[in-house]
C-alpha cells in the first residue's frame, strides 16, 4: 500500500540560503576571536608557560578550522525546510540533529527575525509559533525575499485551515 506524500515523513526539500555558510562561519569566528584574545593576554602576562601557550595556540588553530570551515559546511548539508499545505517541516543541527513537523492546524503566529549579521548578509529567520510544548519551529538563514514569501504563504495556508491551533 502506498501512502500519499502528505502522510509520509520525508526529508524536507529546501536548503537555507548559501549565505548561511558565511553566517555560521562568522558566528563561530566570533567565539574563536574571544579565545584568541584570551590566549594573547595569557601570552603577554605570563612568559613562564610558553610550551602550554604553544599547545593552546595549536588547539585554537584546529578549533578555528573546524568551527569556521567544517561546521558551516556540515550544517548546510543537514539543514532543510519545507512548507506544504499540511505542515511545516524542518531538519537542523550538525552533531545533534532535530527534525520537526508542525501541522498547519497548530500554527498560531508566523514571524520574521533578523539579527545584525543576518541583516548584513540579507538573511532572515522565520519563526512559526505553534500550540506545542516543544516550542516554535525556526527556519533559519533564509534569503530575505524567500523569508517574506514564506511568511505570506504560511499565513495564507493557516487562514484556510481555520483551526483553533490548540
Amino acid at each position: 500500500m502506498s501512502l500519499p506524500r502528505s502522510t509520509i515523513l520525508a526529508e524536507p526539500a529546501w536548503r537555507p540560503s548559501p549565505q548561511a555558510k558565511v553566517l555560521w562561519a562568522i558566528e563561530n569566528a566570533i567565539g574563536i576571536v574571544v579565545l584568541l584574545v584570551a590566549l594573547v593576554v595569557w601570552t603577554v602576562l605570563d612568559g613562564d608557560h610558553r610550551g602550554w601557550q604553544l599547545v593552546a595556540g595549536l588547539a585554537l588553530t584546529a578549533l578555528a578550522v573546524f568551527g569556521i570551515v567544517v561546521i558551516p559546511l556540515w550544517r548546510f548539508a543537514v539543514h532543510r525546510w519545507e512548507v506544504t499545505e499540511e505542515a511545516v517541516y524542518t531538519r537542523v543541527g550538525w552533531l545533534d540533529q532535530e527534525s520537526r513537523v508542525a501541522p498547519i492546524s497548530r500554527v498560531q503566529t508566523v514571524d520574521t527575525e533578523r539579527g545584525p549579521l543576518e541583516r548584513i548578509l540579507g538573511l532572515a529567520t522565520v519563526t512559526v509559533t505553534t500550540a506545542s510544548s516543544a516550542g516554535a519551529v525556526k527556519i533559519g538563514a533564509l534569503d530575505l525575499p524567500v523569508a517574506e514569501q514564506t511568511v505570506l504563504r504560511l499565513t495564507a495556508i493557516a487562514a484556510q485551515h481555520r483551526g483553533d491551533a490548540t
